[in-house]
């Protein structure tokens, strides 16, 4: 697609869309929103208005069959990703899809499948790797700032949320069936996905979990090791039932002349550790999050550059987590 403008539809206009993309779409060089789409029509009128945008719809169809849409954006939970994924490529339109791509490895597999079939380019909002903080992190990697990498360790723990105590309601990321997983499948992704920017693809991946909270009855509290492709090998806890004394968002890079230490949600300065002490690097986070990313998909969409964050990358992240959780 070498059109001077991406004119995007939006499938879904819950929170993510309203500070971390959203405004994004609108703001970078060559875009524009045109259409936005919710199963309550109400909603998405009301989206719409508040935005400026010109069309709205409570149909998916309608607005993949939108002529003026030439680009979809898929903000929906993820059991409906490959659905309207494979119904917007079909019809030639390019997808972005929240993470996780899917809910499953193999739904991935489909989506890439006929993204191939229909030469149509599916992007993935891994938008992390796009970041200044986290394109820092890698700079300090490749130039080998800490030496020789010889191990990878990440850890995540954070309370609970009022949400995870009503039993009746729970939040949907809890819901297995509409999100993949727990906790887990939702936020381990962006970490995953950075680790294997960083260091290549994850070859091998075993993990154990657990419920010790008995809020919900999906995993709250994991343990894995993994190991990449260049023969670096890493682990991970994550517990979401944590008490607040005890939170944290760390990965660890531990090289032979060093050590990196930063957050993946927090955006805590990075600690850099050699013989000369540490240094702390502040590096802030962008207003919309994934503006970076965006900007460069909709520049891959006009020829200008090529976007990594494809459907192909992100799928090898469902695979590690999948082997984690024990589902395939």
């Amino acid at each position: 697609m070498n059109e001077k403008r991406i004119k995007w539809g939006f499938i879904g206009c819950g929170d993510v869309t309203r500070q971390k993309s959203g405004p994004a779409f609108q703001k970078v060089e060559g875009s524009e929103v045109v259409a936005v789409m919710s199963r309550h029509i109400d909603k998405a009128r009301s989206y719409a208005c508040e935005r400026g945008i010109p069309r709205w719809y409570d149909d998916a169809q309608e607005l993949v069959d939108d002529r003026d849409v030439n680009a979809v954006y898929i903000a929906t939970p993820p059991s409906s990703h490959a659905t309207y994924a494979i119904m917007a490529m079909k019809a030639g339109k390019p997808v972005y899809i929240e993470k996780p791509m899917a809910v499953t490895y193999e739904e991935c597999c489909r989506i890439n499948r006929i993204a191939e079939e229909c030469g149509v380019p599916c992007f993935v909002a891994y938008y992390r790797r796009y970041q200044p903080y986290f394109i820092k992190v890698k700079e300090l990697i490749d130039t080998g700032a800490i030496g020789k990498i010889i191990n990878v360790q990440v850890r995540f723990a954070q309370p609970p949320s009022q949400l995870n105590y009503d039993k009746q309601n729970l939040p949907w990321r809890l819901q297995p069936d509409i999100s993949g997983g727990g906790y887990f499948y939702d936020l381990a992704p962006h970490q995953i996905d950075l680790l294997q920017d960083m260091f290549g693809c994850i070859l091998e991946a075993k993990g154990y979990k657990s419920n010790r909270g008995g809020l919900y009855t999906v995993e709250d509290t994991l343990s894995a090791c993994f190991r990449f492709e260049n023969g670096l090998v890493g682990s991970g806890s994550w517990c979401f039932v944590a008490h607040k004394s005890a939170q944290e968002d760390r990965i660890k890079i531990i090289g032979d002349r060093g050590m990196i230490c930063f957050s993946v949600f927090t955006y805590e300065p990075i600690a850099l550790h050699t013989a000369q002490g540490c240094e702390e690097i502040t590096i802030e986070r962008p207003e919309h999050v994934q503006q970076p990313l965006i900007q460069a998909v909709v520049d891959h969409l006009q020829g200008k550059s090529i976007c990594q964050c494809d459907g192909t990358s992100a799928t090898l992240t469902n695979w590690v987590m999948d082997k984690i959780l024990n589902k395939i």
